[in-house]
């Protein structure tokens, strides 16, 4: 008899990473244990620990990643599509195949109607620096170029408002002064769900133990109203600008702004502020001088739902009690008018002289001080020979009427599109469907090959874009190639993600497969440049050095002392417009006038005062409480879910245990509807219908149901999504200003399907 041998484990490797960069909104450091090569564990991060470099902590997505990483449901070789598309027909080909068809429809379609007829989606499903759809740009730019975009789905409004008032998307002090704040208003701001910035809620609660103290504001109570606040206020949804005009209004009666400030750094705040004389000023507006209806909390709370001594309470505690913050969370912004309301908090800071100083806020996008806190991309996609630039949002709409979009449109660079789009190459996207708006609306689009004559997706899993392929490309994680990342929109830091195993079946990066889609496009050594992925992050590392931080290790010292990450302490932390505060002639503003602009004569210029007024105001939404069908009593939400990074893990087992996909609903409403917890229930609208559990929480206000967003689409054989994508739901139609996501505008009704049933989505 042969003795047994027992093969001795292989010793295990703790290497430190960058938790793979799905756009989460924060960027933190994991520990993976590799073995036999092989991750079979995932710590975070183990290195000291100080309020000015505090650790990186990943959250529960991050510590879960590994059934992502080792999911079997992988993408494994390329595929063709062989039934029609949406189908989920295909087959596999050799990656000589899959390469050759797509350089080949690039080079068709670039050759019938010209480079803008080709597109390369927004997509953050990868997102450092050596990864993602900027590698895809890259390869285009190099190769003619393509339809361009600007904007984001996440804060487009909030994007392009903050610049009307303060000239600068830098307006955050470092996160360490919040621990200064006496008072913070969390106005639809959720960090410990969404993120926001590795550790802001950390800081957060650093600054509510030092004293401060903290109100949240949202028709939910989130995770953050439950863990970092003192008090929760609900609102309805759409209705923020409301309130804020109506704070404004008890502080200009009650003479609780600071009318020094006001006098000396800001533009139409009054009669005596504005540039064009005869246009109405803020006051006016608060006062009621031209529509004769004054802001006051009476009028407030009739249309937010918030009691009217709330309101003025809130207002004189965010006025009097000083430094304060008042912190915009995006999904506020995502709705029919959002940059009134990005407007709006942006001029009560001003008002109560909350920036330039310790503890204080600017509101607005929040970029940290001194410089922006980010380089999003170092990686270099080179210049686009194609001028023409749609907001991300709109890309729709190209597809259908490209040829007669122009800058009424959101077009920038020309005056008209010269083309439809007629190739789509989407790298570590679900926007195509899952994550876009009215999704029965654009599939039939997509399905439309009259109208979209090429898709190629390149993902690591059967998506529901990719499923509206005619070509899927399986792509690595960024655990199988080389990646580095900076700190986001907040932290100065710089985090390295080496490769650490190799790629299942037959997965190339998102680099390998555009260098090689390169060399058949003609660029090979332009897009190369001599480097693999390895290298490029040496260059990359070079460029946060050379821009950013001189004092930077390089790539080997990286490596030697398994550093993962590294941290400029901020000892000090910046104040944003603290030269400009101290003295407004010397330092003025990127302003037209050079002052906070409450008046902002470019928008007056726009010519659509109804749309887009040159005083924030509030202007009730096209679906909401004011003007709600009778048959769609209930407005709707699709907030960000541990469960997900937008639609990223949503086939995680472990995330979808913890955070099941459910609508939430009020009792009140339940009991109406004779909804019980636990059912299954329809919900719809004119645009789709869905079947998912429900959920009754009082943490959810009355008149308002909550849907989580990025459950993967999953339509039955009658159209009813059985996975509870929100976007069945929601409306395409944008923001007027910025031409941004309006995708938290929507109303629903919901029934149920009676007592006993069960979910249709199964794990």
């Amino acid at each position: 008899m042969k003795p047994v041998v027992q093969k001795i484990p292989s010793p295990v490797t703790r290497i430190r990473v960058g938790c793979p960069a799905h756009n989460c909104g924060g960027r933190c450091l994991l520990i993976a244990h590799v073995q036999d090569g092989r991750i079979i564990r995932l710590d975070s991060d183990d290195r000291p620990d100080s309020l000015a470099a505090p650790q990186l902590r990943a959250c529960v997505r991050g510590r879960a990643y590994l059934r992502r990483q080792y999911h079997p449901d992988r993408l494994l070789t390329p595929l063709k599509r062989t039934g029609s598309r949406g189908s989920g027909q295909f087959q596999p080909i050799s990656w000589e195949q899959a390469l050759d068809i797509l350089a080949g429809q690039i080079l068709r379609v670039r050759e019938r109607y010209g480079s803008a007829a080709l597109f390369v989606p927004y997509g953050t499903g990868s997102y450092n620096q050596v990864n993602g759809s900027h590698v895809a740009r890259r390869l285009m730019n190099l190769a003619g170029g393509c339809l361009d975009i600007y904007n984001s789905y996440s804060w487009a409004a909030t994007n392009l408002a903050t610049p009307t008032v303060y000239g600068t998307l830098v307006t955050g002090n470092q996160r360490q002064d919040w621990l200064n704040a006496r008072y913070i208003l969390m106005w639809g701001w959720n960090p410990a769900e969404m993120r926001d910035g590795t550790n802001s809620d950390y800081f957060i609660r650093l600054a509510r133990q030092a004293g401060a103290r903290v109100v949240c504001i949202d028709p939910r109570h989130s995770l953050s109203a439950a863990s970092l606040a003192d008090e929760w206020i609900a609102i309805r949804p759409g209705t923020d600008a409301a309130m804020m005009s109506a704070m404004a209004y008890v502080m200009l009666t009650e003479d609780l702004y600071d009318h020094e400030f006001v006098r000396t750094h800001c533009q139409g705040f009054d009669a005596n502020q504005m540039p064009s004389p005869g246009e109405e000023s803020y006051s006016d507006y608060l006062l009621g001088v031209r529509d004769g209806q004054p802001k006051t909390p009476d009028w407030a709370a009739e249309i937010t739902g918030v009691p009217a001594s709330t309101i003025a309470r809130i207002a004189r505690e965010y006025a009097t009690t000083k430094p304060g913050v008042l912190y915009q969370g995006y999904g506020m912004q995502r709705r029919a008018y959002g940059e009134q309301v990005v407007r709006a908090g942006c001029v009560l800071a001003a008002m109560t002289a909350n920036l330039g100083v310790p503890g204080g806020w600017a509101s607005g996008l929040g970029l940290q001080a001194p410089d922006g806190g980010t380089l999003w991309t170092v990686f270099p996609t080179g210049e686009n020979p194609v001028r023409a630039s749609i907001p991300v949002f709109l890309w729709t709409e190209a597809c259908l009427r490209g040829k007669s979009m122009t800058a009424a449109d959101g077009v920038l660079g020309v005056e008209r599109l010269d083309a439809d789009i007629k190739l789509i190459y989407a790298v570590a996207s679900n926007c195509l469907v899952n994550q876009h708006a009215d999704i029965n609306r654009t599939i039939p689009i997509l399905q439309d090959e009259s109208k979209v004559e090429f898709i190629a997706v390149q993902d690591q899993f059967m998506t529901s874009s990719a499923r509206f392929a005619d070509l899927v490309l399986p792509a690595c994680t960024q655990f199988e190639t080389w990646g580095v990342e900076d700190g986001w929109k907040y932290g100065d830091e710089v985090i390295l993600q080496p490769k650490l195993v190799e790629p299942p079946g037959e997965c190339r990066s998102d680099y390998q497969i555009c260098a090689e889609l390169a060399d058949r496009l003609g660029v090979g050594p332009a897009f190369r440049e001599g480097r693999d992925e390895r290298a490029w992050v040496e260059f990359c590392l070079d460029e946060f050095r050379r821009l950013r931080f001189p004092e930077l290790p390089t790539l080997d010292e990286f490596l030697d002392q398994n550093l993962g990450a590294w941290t400029r302490p901020a000892e000090k932390p910046a104040i944003a417009f603290e030269d400009f505060r101290r003295d407004p002639d010397a330092y003025p503003l990127n302003t037209p006038s050079g002052k906070i602009e409450i008046f902002s004569q470019q928008l007056q210029d726009r010519g659509n005062p109804t749309e887009i007024p040159p005083i924030p105001k509030y202007i009730p939404e096209w679906e909401g409480p004011m003007v709600t069908p009778k048959a769609y009593p209930l407005q709707a939400l699709g907030h960000h879910s541990l469960h997900r990074v937008h639609s990223t893990h949503d086939n995680n087992d472990w995330l979808e245990e913890a955070f099941p996909q459910r609508v939430f609903i009020n009792p009140l409403d339940a009991a109406v509807r004779g909804i019980h917890d636990g059912e299954l229930v329809r919900v719809f609208n004119a645009r789709g219908e869905m079947a998912l559990p429900c959920r009754l929480s009082v943490r959810i206000m009355p008149g308002v149901v909550d849907i989580p967003q990025g459950a993967w689409y999953e339509p039955d054989e009658n159209g009813c999504d059985q996975g509870g994508c929100v976007n069945v739901l929601t409306s395409a139609r944008w923001t007027p200003f910025a031409f941004g996501s309006a995708q938290h505008t929507f109303n629903v009704e919901v029934e149920r399907f009676g007592a006993g049933s069960q979910a249709g989505r199964a794990r």
